[in-house]
């Protein structure tokens, strides 16, 4: 089981799970923007893990981390909090 999170292939399950559930909501409501800004910083976040189980450079997890913030504020705003 070691292999599943050194290799970052944990991350892409769970990513992968997100965008059906994404997608199925999509279908469902049909909403694609809002669905898409309410998953985009989760998303963002997991690419960040990614990236530190596979040893990348911290600029990327950093960079990763950082676009989740806006992502963030824009989902909050949408939302009108």
């Amino acid at each position: 089981m070691t292999w599943l999170f050194a290799s970052g292939h944990a991350v892409d399950i769970v990513l992968a799970v997100m965008l059906v559930e994404a997608a199925v909501l999509i279908a469902r409501r049909g909403a694609a923007a809002t669905i898409v800004l309410a998953f985009l910083p989760g998303a963002l976040i997991l690419l960040a893990v990614r990236a530190a189980l596979t040893g990348a450079g911290w600029p990327w997890v950093a960079l990763a981390l950082a676009a989740s913030f806006p992502a963030h504020l824009a989902d909050l705003h949408r939302r009108g909090l």
